[in-house]
């Protein structure tokens, strides 16, 4: 079984559509992870009818026990981050501000801050319209932890491709260098870079290579939207040389990726022709694989 991860170092290269076509190409042959969790958009191609949903818990928040408290205001006086404060003659607790350390409950003189384990969101395991199995999960709106809501993805993909018999694991990371996409990278074969010819494209191209090689992964690279500034296209094509990443392919703007997204398909669905190069790059990929 085999892990493909696909990251870009900025949003809007065209990753998601790009995982979401080798999704389409090898159909019951993989199983996808949708790891972007802080901005979950798989779905809105694969269309994935859920099988079984769990929450996920990470980390904690303190709660009060107000048949405990005796308002003294000792947690207040320790908490750093203003997160407690006195309300209408209580003491009350902020959430967002709270940092979860746990110092409140541990000075409480009268036991009434209790520590509880915190729903940060859900995963779920689906089934897709193009006959494979998704992992993918919400965050719930301000929660953190995403690096081990998409440790949780990942295992629970693998678990199914394992189970089932697959061959490949498709996972579609976050875009960036931050927790989410280092939790990504953990245990993969193959990354599969995409980026587009700007300025922030390559500057950003360069940041998360620089992971990939701390990792020491075999990486690719797909130039989307090649066309749009070809200096640039040829100062990447330079760098890939240098690095010895491998060119996978170009891919020419084409105004078929919106419409694509519009009807809800994939790019390898709406235009045969690009559909071809990516099958032509997922040979390539299988032969660095081993």
């Amino acid at each position: 079984m085999h892990e493909i991860v696909f990251i870009s170092g900025k949003g809007g290269t065209g990753k998601t559509s790009i995982t979401a076509s080798f999704a389409y190409l090898l159909a019951d042959k993989c199983v996808v992870a949708d790891c972007d969790v802080d901005a979950a958009n798989m779905h809105l191609l694969l269309d994935p009818v859920k099988l079984s949903e769990e929450d996920f818990y990470s980390g904690v928040v303190p709660g009060i026990d107000y048949n405990r408290c005796n308002n003294c205001g000792a947690c207040a006086d320790v908490c750093r981050f203003n997160a407690i404060n006195e309300q209408d003659g209580k003491y009350a607790i902020n959430i967002i501000d709270c940092e979860g350390c746990g110092y409140c409950a541990r000075v409480c003189p009268s036991g009434a801050i209790i520590m509880e384990e915190n729903n940060v969101g859900k995963y779920f395991v689906s089934n897709t319209r193009l006959k494979n199995t998704m992992v993918h999960a919400h965050l719930k709106i301000g929660a953190e932890n995403s690096g081990k809501l998409v440790a949780k993805v990942k295992k629970e993909a693998v678990h199914a491709a394992k189970n089932n018999g697959k061959e490949f694991v498709l996972v579609d990371g976050s875009p960036g260098i931050g927790c989410p996409v280092i939790s990504s990278l953990s245990g993969a074969d193959f990354v599969v870079i995409v980026t587009e010819p700007t300025v922030s494209g390559f500057h950003d191209l360069k940041r998360v290579y620089e992971l990939v090689k701390k990792f020491g992964l075999k990486a690719g690279c797909i130039i989307n939207k090649s066309d749009l500034n070809l200096n640039i296209t040829n100062e990447i094509s330079c760098y890939l040389d240098e690095e010895k990443i491998v060119h996978l392919s170009d891919i020419k703007y084409d105004q078929s990726f919106s419409k694509a997204i519009i009807e809800g398909k994939t790019i390898a669905e709406y235009n045969p022709g690009i559909a071809e190069q990516l099958s032509e790059n997922w040979t390539e990929i299988i032969s660095h694989l081993n």
